[in-house]
């Protein structure tokens, strides 16, 4: 089985590093900064194979060509001036002896990709979907975003979701306003607030969670479109409508 450790940057984002346990080679996933990603790799003894990108925002690539001229790597992924090896969906990916399949996902970029591996549940979803929320609708539209999220609503319920924020207490609180009686926001509530006092990282999630308490996989509920059409002004009722109305909503939120 994979090892996946998260490597804190910037204010609140996470470089995954990925090796399996008997390996010294691993691979980091969006590494926005180069210096932590050394500091980890000379931590544990490791040597860099390899970098995936899922988008182009400098939080996610400004260490990328630092690390590629540092280790002779190339980088995998979303379409950009960093990336050696541009990957378009079902395209695959070998990272540490596992087949890790490429799933487009534009709406927060219009590059974005994230990376799934069926063998052992683990998605790389970079933007798109986060504990509890989704990314912000940059270059995509609504539509586009609504789409990416249900890609990934239909993976196996198991699948750990590795994104790359730590945006998980303040999209729960959007998620209670939205579905206040929803327990399994407050569960999830009570479990982030947990591990942060911990000083742990919130993530990873999983799809089953993220179905029960994550407003954006919950356009089709009963209580999320009652929340979109108060919003809104207006009956909201299709999905992707739904979608689009809570979205405007948490950018104001």
């Amino acid at each position: 089985m994979l090892e996946i450790k998260p490597i804190p940057a910037f204010n609140d984002n996470y470089i995954w590093l990925i090796r399996e346990p008997d390996s010294n080679e691993a691979w980091v996933v969006d590494p926005g900064d180069a210096a932590p990603v050394q500091k980890a790799l000379e931590k544990d003894g490791l040597t860099l194979a390899g970098i995936l990108v899922t988008h182009h925002h400098y939080d996610h690539t400004d260490g990328i060509d630092e690390l590629k001229k540092a280790w002779s790597v190339k980088a995998w992924g979303a379409d950009n001036q960093h990336t050696d090896i541009v990957c378009a969906e079902n395209d695959t990916v070998a990272v540490c002896g596992y087949e890790f399949r490429t799933l487009a996902v534009p709406g927060h970029t219009l590059d974005h990709v994230a990376f799934y591996n069926e063998e052992t549940s683990t998605l790389f979803c970079g933007d798109t979907l986060f504990l509890g929320g989704c990314g912000r609708i940059f270059e995509g539209t609504a539509d586009q975003m609504h789409h990416s999220l249900q890609k990934l609503a239909v993976l196996p319920d198991d699948t750990q979701v590795y994104c790359t924020h730590e945006y998980s207490l303040a999209n729960l609180k959007f998620a209670q306003a939205v579905e206040p009686d929803n327990h399994y926001v407050l569960q999830a509530v009570t479990r982030a607030n947990q591990l942060r006092a911990e000083n742990k990282p919130t993530l990873p999630t999983t799809i089953a969670d993220e179905k029960c308490h994550n407003p954006f996989f919950r356009s089709h509920q009963p209580a999320v479109i009652a929340s979109a059409t108060e919003q809104k002004g207006t009956l909201v009722v299709a999905p992707a409508e739904v979608f689009a109305a809570i979205r405007q909503w948490k950018d104001n939120f």
